[in-house]
């Protein structure tokens, strides 16, 4: 069940909404777990018991943790979780390596069935350490509530692709919480909003990105425009999804972090990942780049952090050398830019275009299937973008060319200067309009949701 489907939109969420609503106060979070349970269970009915599972046994070590500090209890219960995650996620990638390694080497291949990726499971499993962890450290005091314990991985706002929203951000908001008027409010429209970033933008630039990404060697203003609409496609489809569940949770009276802040208007690859993805990238920082050293050792050694961190990104994005490449071509930037330090200043126009021709290229290794497609796609952005260049625009109507335009106008601050521009005016003026836009924005998105099919998010598979 995806948030942009007509099941989510009309059944699930208005009954799940009145339900709660009408719940009385000890009841709310039983209601929750069930709806969550439900939710999960629609799409991956035979993974909930794995899920419940890795809930069980961490809610004993937590308790396990808190009574005694025990560092092999807490080494145990991560490489636990962890390897459930790599059965999981990466076995069938390890085991293509090894077979790659063996037809090299001529030896035969094994042969053995391929293991299905339950949906989020790189999220939740990375919720569970963070609370284990910080249980551990102290950090928190132990959840005693395993239905408790539950809702805070369960929940079907966040459960599927995030953000990874950690116990300490939400545990007395578990325990209690208010419902106004006005969080509904701001819940509702940042829902919407997020909803038409998925339906309205990510989903055109995904045919236009889908169009030259299948072509064996597209010219290179078709590859160009390829990798610009799949860097638009993923950042609305995913920042998308995060408003969808800050509002979803607003709904509910949790107020969950951010998890995006304009990253595509980074001048530099460190604040690029300042603004992407925050919740990940903050949480590899405080449990494993923190943990190694982070920046308070030597030269070598941080930029040795660095990499580890980064091809672990990777590697959590998913099973595939695409993505530790990704990784490690960040962590490469990361490191150069640490490198030349105070010693090169570039002008800040010149930092955002390298910014974007950094992350640009790195959003083909993510995209390509594999590295060989990765490079003959680079190989076509280098081309010369006058050959094939009626073929390239032809692959672009008007709804694509209105759509391309929005998309590059609201990866911008734009709403944020519309909003400070209406805020000089009236505030019953302002209020108006911008409900009166919402309002009009929401209705064309449902016609297209109501119009298309299934169009899963893009970290659905991570």
């Amino acid at each position: 069940m995806v948030f942009s489907s007509t099941l989510f939109l009309f059944w699930f969420l208005p009954v799940v909404l009145i339900g709660y609503y009408l719940c009385g106060k000890n009841a709310k979070n039983y209601w929750l777990l069930l709806a969550s349970l439900f939710f999960y269970s629609w799409g991956e009915p035979k993974y909930v018991l794995l899920m419940f599972t890795l809930i069980v046994i961490n809610y004993i070590c937590g308790l396990l943790l808190a009574r005694d500090h025990n560092r092999y209890l807490l080494c145990a219960t991560v490489i636990f979780n962890l390897g459930i995650l790599g059965y999981f996620k990466y076995f069938n990638f390890l085991m293509e390596t090894v077979n790659a390694v063996l037809s090299l080497i001529g030896g035969q291949s094994v042969s053995l069935n391929q293991i299905a990726l339950p949906i989020g499971i790189s999220f939740f499993t990375f919720q569970i350490m963070s609370y284990v962890i910080d249980v551990y450290r102290g950090t928190v005091p132990p959840q005693k509530s395993l239905a408790k314990l539950a809702l805070y991985i369960s929940l079907f706002p966040q459960l599927i692709a995030g953000p990874i929203v950690r116990y300490s951000d939400v545990a007395a908001q578990i325990d209690e919480r208010n419902v106004t008027l006005g969080g509904i409010y701001t819940g509702a429209v940042r829902f919407m909003i997020g909803l038409s970033k998925k339906v309205l933008l990510s989903n055109q630039m995904a045919a236009i990105a889908d169009a030259a990404f299948i072509q064996s060697d597209p010219p290179a203003l078709l590859a160009w425009m390829g990798a610009v609409a799949y860097a638009l496609q993923i950042y609305f489809d995913f920042s998308g999804y995060s408003d969808m569940a800050i509002g979803l949770g607003k709904l509910f009276g949790f107020d969950f972090l951010e998890n995006f802040n304009y990253p595509y208007i980074s001048s530099s690859v460190k604040e690029f990942w300042r603004r992407w993805h925050i919740s990940l990238s903050s949480w590899f920082r405080d449990y494993l780049y923190i943990p190694l050293g982070g920046s308070h050792c030597s030269r070598e050694k941080t930029y040795r952090n660095l990499l580890i961190v980064f091809s672990m990104t990777g590697l959590w994005h998913g099973a595939s050398w695409n993505f530790v490449v990704w990784g490690l071509w960040h962590g490469a930037f990361l490191i150069l830019e640490r490198v030349l330090g105070n010693r090169f200043r570039m002008p800040k126009w010149l930092g955002h275009i390298y910014t974007m021709l950094v992350v640009l290229i790195g959003w083909v290794f993510f995209r390509a299937d594999t590295l060989g497609q990765a490079a003959v796609y680079l190989r076509s952005m280098a081309g010369n973008p006058l050959e094939g260049a009626l073929y390239s625009l032809s692959h672009l109507d008007r709804e694509k060319v209105f759509f391309f335009a929005l998309s590059l106008i609201f990866c911008l601050p734009a709403g944020k200067w519309i909003n400070s521009r209406l805020g000089e005016t009236s505030r019953s003026f302002a209020q108006t309009a911008r409900d009166t836009a919402l309002a009009a924005v929401f209705f064309v998105t449902i016609l297209y949701v109501v119009s298309s099919g299934f169009n899963p998010f893009i970290y659905f598979r991570f």
